[in-house]
């Protein structure tokens, strides 16, 4: 396996990169040079991973393969290598000696929730004889290191504006945004919103859409996540201090089970990265397109396209939900995939 290369090639990347804004980070410089994070290749590296599921009995059912019997290994061996410089590995006790005293929050959806439980992880193996505590009240989740005085928190906001239940049913509104009373004031947010705008049918968690004076049963996805992304990016424009609060926004996930983005191929069986990422994913345009109308300096956690590539770190039929099986193909095996997105916020962050 020693040298095998799963790369973005340098024509896709150019059309992705090309239309990014100041606002859109992910470059450091080393050994003189500047390097993008997110140019590169996945390779096979032995030392990999940064821990086992066993040693975290906290993950959720849903993201611990192992435990739920998947026999193949080796999706846990490859680590990202940008063009041009190294990654730097995972230091749990840096991250920490940067984050003394501050409290990181992630907000989103279960893709949110996936990166956060690998981050904790990361932070309980590297620092195994620090104490932590780990609780959830009212939809808040809070994993932390008293020593270190540093507060890792999860909170479940799938769509960030709001979803109110009326006498007329449940109502998106897209112009509304009410959950900041909860993540302001934070040093370090990282912001998802995706998935769950392509439900529909008994999953659709709203019966009308309102923005301005309009009320309508539904809407364009697409149009509904452009307006809900403005309505987030007024808000951290008119609101967020940039100078006390570090703001990044996750990529848009790609799952491989079908849909927009998304590879023909399922993931189920499959055990090595792909070769090509594909086409571009169509959110990933007016993510993009948000964040460089923004006054404010957001960073783009650019996790897609080196994300595609590897159509085999999901659950696959390996997933749980609830205690059912499920053939999971939008989530991401821990350890895996979600501990590279870290290694790059670690990196951003340094």
């Amino acid at each position: 396996m020693g040298g095998a290369l799963f790369s973005i090639s340098s024509a896709l990347l150019f059309v992705v990169f090309v239309s990014l804004s100041r606002n859109v980070d992910g470059k450091i410089v080393q050994n003189g040079g500047t390097c993008d994070l997110f140019e590169g290749n996945w390779v096979w590296d032995n030392s990999y991973p940064l821990y086992h599921s066993s040693q975290c009995p906290f993950f959720e059912d849903q993201f611990n393969c192992e435990r739920n019997g998947r026999p193949d290994k080796d999706f846990m061996k490859y680590k990202w290598q940008p063009t041009g410089c190294k990654l730097p590995r995972f230091n749990g006790v840096e991250f920490m000696r940067k984050l003394k005293g501050k409290r990181l929050m992630f907000v989103g959806d279960s893709l949110s929730l996936n990166q956060w439980q690998s981050l904790t992880c990361l932070l309980h193996v590297a620092l195994p004889q620090a104490k932590h505590i780990s609780y959830t009240k009212d939809g808040l989740s809070n994993f932390t290191f008293p020593e270190y005085d540093v507060s890792l928190l999860f909170l479940r906001n799938t769509f960030l504006v709001d979803i109110v239940s009326e006498p007329r049913g449940r109502v998106l509104r897209l112009d509304s945004i009410s959950a900041s009373k909860i993540w302001g004031g934070m040093d370090v947010v990282i912001f998802d919103s995706w998935h769950w705008w392509l439900h529909s049918g008994r999953k659709q968690p709203w019966d009308w859409v309102v923005y301005g004076n309009t009320t309508v049963k539904d809407l364009d996805r697409m149009t509904a996540y452009e307006k809900a992304l403005n309505t987030w990016a007024k808000y951290i424009d008119s609101n967020v201090d940039s100078t006390k609060t570090q703001v990044f926004f996750q990529g848009v996930s790609p799952d491989h089970a079908g849909g927009p983005g998304s590879s023909e191929k399922g993931c189920e069986g499959q055990t090595k990265p792909l070769t090509s990422p594909g086409s571009p994913h169509p959110a990933e345009h007016v993510l993009e397109k948000v964040l460089k109308g923004m006054s404010k300096h957001v960073n783009l956690l650019n996790i897609t396209r080196l994300s595609q590539l590897r159509i085999d770190g999901h659950p696959s039929i390996y997933g749980r939900f609830k205690g059912q099986k499920t053939n999971d193909c939008t989530h991401w095996c821990l350890s895996g995939v979600p501990d590279i997105w870290n290694e790059i916020l670690y990196a951003m962050l340094a």
